[in-house]
């Protein structure tokens, strides 16, 4: 038993580590999540008629790649179609339910691809499988699965080269035969490089599919680790997870994660070497949140004090008898520690605090050591080896700083 090589656009796919994922359409106008047409039981000819009110006159594709890119994701992935069957992009005539014929009147799928290539950033397309507009998608389904594919078609040979297809709906219709085949032969033929992902949905996380796919899901929910040994194919995975319990916006959801939970999610996947999509809900208006763009912010501020680790390292079996959460991460030229629960030092009547410095011990590290640094401020660690076991005498915070993971640099001899 072995576990098998992963293909370079896998392989790479990982290396990204954390993107932004991004849920907007005609139901933001709404404010009341994603599945509003669905939950609020919405006749589609009285939900087109947002159309008209789709006028997006604060959005700026830039400002949504900056915002990603500042919060030091690697890629980000954009709902072209949602199960309202409003595409973002232009549809080449197979309907004008598109945003080109709303009043904003231009392609915003263009905008962002354009927008990420200029900064740097991986473009993904979300596309739903499932369309609660069609009436053929109950009706006569093989008709529905041609325009799905003229559809998936035309966002794989309209915008160059884009990083992946993300698809969901699939577990809505568990009677029926989705030929899957013909819609992932068409994207090889397109984009052959390009990640396939479809999502199992909530009840299905980290299963696998079609030999095709390239990644499993883990839906708003914490993976596990896998067991690739014998596989017949190198599966990368990613979490997806909203900020707050809905993924498009919500005018009155006050419920959204605090900040280190959102970092140590970030770090409890990349522990695991799966990637991190979260999601923001940009208004009707096509403006961010002021408050998620506010935690994206900190997040890559947290980042660049723990440096490059979390895209380039790989896990492998570390464990902490002192800290059940620390992990460590390897890459080419060094190791990688994160540790939780630090305290942070100062007189007694200051702090209130109920972390804990002093000696950790990490076993399974058999490479020697040369030495250790925190990363976020450069002081050196005293450690000692013993076999395949590193003690580490980490030190607390300074007064004023909790990063609420820390990391700490092993440079190898």
């Amino acid at each position: 038993m072995s576990i098998p090589t992963p293909l370079k656009r896998i392989s790479d796919f990982e290396s990204l580590g954390f993107g932004m994922f991004i849920h907007f359409g005609l139901y933001s106008l709404l404010g009341k999540g994603e599945w509003v047409m669905n939950r609020e039981k919405i006749d589609k000819e009285e939900y087109r008629k947002l159309v008209d009110r789709f006028s997006l006159e604060k959005f700026n594709a830039r400002e949504w790649v900056r915002t990603a890119k500042g919060a030091g994701m690697k890629y980000m992935v954009l709902t072209s179609r949602h199960h309202d069957g409003f595409s973002l992009y232009d549809t080449k005539g197979l309907n004008t339910y598109d945003a080109p014929h709303s009043p904003y009147g231009k392609d915003i799928i263009r905008e962002f691809v354009d927008a990420c290539n200029e900064e740097g950033i991986v473009p993904f397309f979300y596309h739903t499988t499932l369309d609660w507009d069609r009436d053929d998608f109950y009706g006569d389904f093989p008709k529905y699965l041609e325009y799905l594919r003229e559809s998936v078609k035309i966002v794989c040979t309209e915008y160059g080269k884009i990083g992946g297809l993300w698809f969901d709906g699939n577990w809505s219709r568990k009677d029926v035969d989705w030929e899957e085949d013909k819609l992932y032969a068409l994207i090889r033929k397109y984009q052959p490089e390009a990640m396939i992902i479809n999502n199992t949905g909530l009840t299905a996380r980290g299963s696998t599919g079609n030999p095709e796919i390239d990644s499993v899901t883990f839906e708003q929910g914490r993976p596990s680790a896998r067991n690739l040994d014998g596989a017949p194919k190198y599966l990368a995975a990613e979490m997806c997870q909203t900020m707050n319990l809905h993924w498009g916006c919500g005018n009155s959801d006050f419920m959204t994660k605090s900040l280190p939970e959102l970092i140590e999610t970030l770090c409890y996947c990349r522990r695991f070497g799966v990637n991190y999509l979260l999601n923001v809900g940009p208004l009707g208006d096509g403006s961010l949140d002021t408050l998620q763009t506010a935690l994206l912010s900190k997040i890559g501020e947290w980042i660049s004090y723990t440096g490059d680790g979390i895209y380039k390292g790989r896990p492998f079996g570390v464990t902490c008898a002192d800290n059940a959460k620390d992990f460590a991460l390897r890459s080419d030229e060094k190791i990688n520690i994160y540790v939780h629960g630090l305290a942070v030092t100062g007189i007694a009547n200051v702090t209130d605090d109920d972390g804990v410095t002093g000696w950790r011990a990490y076993t399974g590290i058999t490479e020697r050591i040369k030495s250790i640094k925190w990363t976020d401020n450069g002081e050196e660690l005293s450690f000692e080896q013993n076999g395949d076991t590193l003690r580490v005498h980490c030190t607390g915070y300074p007064y004023g700083r909790n990063l609420v993971v820390r990391c700490a640099e092993c440079e190898l001899e």
